[in-house]
């Protein structure tokens, strides 16, 4: 990852099936590169602190600040490589990539490898020493996929889910691949998103579940990425709240409708990034003895039916703004119309009183020798009483209907 005008740039290439993924690799240049403008701004909140953007991970450590598991000093793309006990669920031993191979023909344990942003030179080491699919190395590293769920002849399921991370009241969106086989579990970060180590802090006090294998920690990563929807969608919510104070206002602000406009659209975004996850829940709740890999353990599915109940929870969350911004859209637009239709009244009310005179002046103005009244010594005193007796009338009328 490179930044370059604070804009996330990334080497992304189509691998397609039985290609030469190393031949790849070394045909990429910087003509290559990718800019990903793929963030989301939270307009307006002038108000928010460095505490508001840091994200909540009660799930896993209530009492931990801002997790980051990748030394900056280094260019290190494996995060972690542990291997685990099935029996005791115990973490056994860090272990280099080099020596997965070994370790993956022991069935008396598996192997969680962690990736971050890795080169396509990594997961060429990755793909031979763990078979994967071409298919799905393609959709690791595609642009914008779309949050999946596959399984690859009951030996691999592979899972894409889209992260979201608050950062500095931007909403930046990345990638995690997650391939899951009887023994290992493979995760890449691509993109933006939050460290997944309060995830391993949380699996290793834990080393009872544990021992359900891979699918255990397929489910805490699952539950991790849910639970960090929430905090965007409430920065959303009372960033909401902030703009209602200016619905109420019969003046037309542009500013205003722009704001709530670029709100509609995060919430439509966020929808479209959360939505497909449940797919992905309800695959793992209903699935079939053929859809996953062997060894799936049926104490999971009332894990993965939790991580289902906190995704609903941010689904009402942003369905419930979605609403509510669309009738405070429909109802700044109102309260606009009825400003301009009290402007309209006063202007009618103004002109209906402002007729008298000049209807009188007009009759006066013509050019008629014989008019009685203009050669009357007191013609011009009753005329001005009169004008004055009707304007004040009108004015009392239209103020008793509060045109004025």
């Amino acid at each position: 990852m490179e930044d370059n005008n604070d804009q996330l740039i990334k080497k992304t290439a189509r691998i397609a099936p039985n290609s030469d993924v190393s031949r790849i690799h070394a045909n990429m240049s910087d003509k290559h590169l990718y800019l990903d403008n793929d963030d989301s701004y939270i307009y307006g909140d002038a108000d928010a602190t460095t505490e508001d953007t840091i994200e909540t991970m009660t799930v896993y450590d209530p009492d931990s600040e801002r997790y980051e598991d990748i030394d900056l000093s280094s260019t290190e793309e494996v995060v972690n490589c542990y291997t685990y006990s099935r029996k005791t669920g115990e973490k056994l031993d860090q272990i280099a990539l080099n020596d997965v191979s070994r370790a993956l023909s022991n069935s008396g344990q598996f192997i969680w490898l962690g990736l971050y942003d890795p080169s396509l030179e990594t997961m060429v080491k990755v793909k031979e020493a763990f078979g994967l699919h071409e298919l799905a190395i393609e959709d690791a590293f595609a642009d914008h996929q779309r949050a999946k769920v596959e399984n690859y002849d009951n030996d691999m399921v592979f899972v894409v889910l889209r992260t979201a991370k608050l950062e500095d009241n931007i909403i930046r969106y990345g990638t995690t691949a997650i391939f899951m086989g009887k023994n290992y579990l493979i995760t890449i970060r691509n993109g933006p998103s939050n460290s997944y180590a309060p995830v391993r802090e949380h699996c290793h006090r834990r080393p009872e579940k544990l021992r359900m294998g891979p699918i255990f920690v397929l489910h805490a990563i699952l539950d991790f990425i849910v639970d960090n929807y929430m905090p965007i969608t409430d920065r959303l919510g009372r960033y909401l709240r902030e703009q209602e104070r200016y619905v109420f206002t019969y003046e037309f602000d542009k500013g205003t409708l722009k704001n709530l406009y670029e709100l509609k659209s995060q919430l439509v975004h966020m929808r479209a990034i959360i939505l497909p996850v449940q797919d992905i829940c309800s695959f793992f709740i209903n699935h079939k003895k053929s859809e996953l890999v062997s060894g799936f353990s049926q104490a999971a599915k009332p894990y993965f039916r939790d991580v289902n109940d906190h995704l609903l929870h941010s689904l009402d969350a942003i369905n419930g703004l979605n609403e509510m911004l669309s009738v405070v859209m429909n109802t700044y637009m109102a309260m606009v119309n009825m400003g301009q239709n009290e402007v309209v009244r006063k202007l009618a009310a103004w002109a209906g009183i402002l007729a008298v005179p000049t209807a009188i002046a007009g009759i006066y103005g013509m050019n008629f020798d014989f008019m009685p009244e203009l050669h009357w010594q007191y013609g011009y005193l009753v005329i001005m009483v009169v004008i004055g007796s009707l304007c004040g009338y009108l004015y009392y009328n239209f103020k008793k209907l509060k045109w004025l």
